[in-house]
This record gives C-alpha cells, structure tokens and sequence, in this order.
C-alpha cells in the first residue's frame, strides 16, 4: 500500500528582527507587559518589498542545499500555502515553480489558508501520493503578517512574525503521513479579517489618505482581531479536534509521542495544553524566539524539535492546526 511521509523541512526567517527592546521603545507605558504577556522575545520582519513568496523560495533553496542528495526535478506537484499572494493571476505557485527551476512536468496551486495552512497542505501533498499522481510533493508556505498590522496596534504587533517553510512529502511503503480531520465555521471569520485589499473591499482614496502615516498607507489591508473569541473559539473547538484525529487514526492519547500545535499565542497555547491534559514533557512549544508565523509555524516547531532531539524515527507526532476562518484540521504523522 501507498503512503506519504515527511522526509524533510527547511525553514527561512527574515534578518530583520523586531525584539521587545524595539518594541518597549514605541509602547513605552507597556514594555513590562511584552514577554510576561506573550512569551516572546523577538520576531522576525520582511523587508519592505518582500513577498510570502519570496520568503517561500528562501526556504525551498535552504531545503535544496541541506538535502542536497534529492534531485528537484523528481518533484512533480508543488503546493503553495499563504494568505499574501503576489498575484490575482498568476498563481504564485507557478512563479515559484519557475524560479526554482522545477520540471514542467510538475502541477501547481495555491492555497490561501492561514493558520490551518500546513494541515491541509500535506492533506493534499497525501492525497496525491496515495492516489499515485505523484511520488514528490513540494510544499511551501509562506506568510508577512506584519504587512497588514498598524504600527500602533500593540497586541498584533507583539504576537506576529514572518517566515517561510519548505516542506518535502515522499510516496513510501511505511506508515507516515495518517488520516486527516477537516472543520470550517464561517460565522467566525469576522473575529480574525484583514480589512481591505482585495476584490470586495478595495483600497480607495478615503482609505489612502486615512492611513497616509503608514508605511504604504497599508495598502495590503489592515489585521483586526477579537482576541477573546479567538481564544473562546481554540478552547472550545481544539479539544474535540484532538479527540477526533485520535479516533480517525485509531489511536489512544498515549499512543502519541509528541504534541504539536499551531503556534497560536502563549495564551492558547498554555491553556490548551492544561485543558487536554497533554504531559509538558509531550508537548512541544516554540515561538518564543519567532512569534506567531501563521502557517509556518507548525513546520519550524517541527525543525526545532528534531533538532533539540525531541523528535525521533517511528515517534508519533501530533499535528493540530486552527484559527483564521474559523478553519481548523488535524492528523497524525509517523516520523521519518
């Protein structure tokens, strides 16, 4: 039988980096409140004309070098997930194929999917090895939430980080990449929206003269997020998500190894570790030094924790993604 399996992951941060310094520098009555607040000590910045897909192709060139025994013109389908597309038309995804050199034999498509971006990204990486319509799958994702956050919003500013990630999915014998959970609930999407930007709600002169203080007068719209429903919303949903994709891959909750979630905010993340009662020692963290990257942050929590050994062959690896949307999935990897 086909499966799919995660045979490697590379990740860029751009080297612009915001630290609580900078940030207690522009905040002053609160910079006490930073780290304390949201457990993180510095994000990393794109430069001004940077794109996701620039920091994307960063990535996949990090993944090549590293992994330099994979021929990239073995890859035959590429998968690029992020909410900051270059284009209305093209794909960005055919951009990226071109400049990275890839064979023209090899499908593309794009996925603007936010913080649920990399379940479902290797959801569709799987579901084209195992039907046999690949064998190598590339997926990038890639997101610059500081493009749509206003200098003086504190709490966005705080929280959010750009990145890039790269992710290889291979066709393999053995058990890897498991089965998947999906949920959507559109009511929330109100709670966490970029005003403006796109096709419904255009940039126009009103909006420009508004925020003419601006870098670029936020011509990428502007982040606005209820914080608590965005809280109310993971607490609430993310439990029976766990239970769901435990279920789905007829496993018990000892049966994992090691717990990885989106990378939400120290908030959630702390208070859904106590709610599903998941040992520390299973659960694995990492934003403190990134923020929150949005789609990337599952994959760079997984590169940090097989760095620091935490993740070892045939271990049992949760993956949980939510937010934006509402939009939440899951599933459970067998490591590489």
């Amino acid at each position: 039988m086909i499966h799919s399996k995660i045979k490697h992951i590379s990740f860029y941060l751009p080297n612009q980096i915001l630290t609580n310094e900078d940030l207690g520098v522009l905040f002053t009555e609160k910079k006490e409140l930073i780290y304390k607040s949201f457990g993180i000590k510095k994000r990393h910045i794109r430069e001004q004309n940077q794109t996701g897909s620039d920091l994307a192709f960063l990535a996949a060139k990090d993944l090549f070098s590293e992994f330099q025994d994979f021929d990239k013109s073995k890859i035959d389908f590429l998968i690029f997930c992020t909410e900051g597309l270059d284009y209305k038309a093209p794909t960005s995804s055919s951009v990226l194929h071109h400049r990275l050199g890839l064979s023209q034999n090899c499908g593309c498509i794009d996925m603007p999917m936010g913080c649920a971006g990399y379940i479902y990204g290797l959801s569709l990486a799987n579901a084209m090895i195992v039907s046999g319509n690949a064998t190598n799958v590339l997926l990038l994702v890639s997101d610059i939430p500081t493009s749509v956050i206003h200098s003086q919003d504190f709490d966005l500013r705080c929280i959010f980080g750009d990145a890039g990630a790269a992710t290889l999915i291979q066709e393999t014998e053995n058990e890897g990449i498991g089965k998947f959970i999906f949920g959507n609930d559109g009511e929330g999407a109100k709670n966490l929206i970029v005003e403006r930007g796109s096709t419904r709600f255009p940039i126009d002169e009103e909006w420009i003269e508004k925020y003419k203080g601006e870098p670029q007068y936020l011509a990428h719209g502007k982040m606005e997020m209820n914080g608590l429903e965005i809280a109310r919303f993971s607490l609430q949903r993310v439990p029976t998500l766990l239970e769901e994709t435990l279920k789905k891959n007829n496993l018990n909750f000892e049966d994992v190894d090691l717990f990885v979630f989106h990378q939400a905010s120290k908030f959630i993340l702390s208070a859904l570790q106590r709610k599903c009662k998941i040992p520390k020692e299973k659960f694995y963290e990492y934003y403190e030094n990134v923020g929150n990257t949005v789609s990337c942050s599952i994959p760079i929590a997984l590169k940090n924790a097989q760095f620091e050994g935490k993740l070892k062959k045939g271990d049992k690896v949760m993956l949980l993604g939510f937010g934006v949307g509402y939009t939440w999935g899951g599933t459970i990897v067998e490591w590489a």
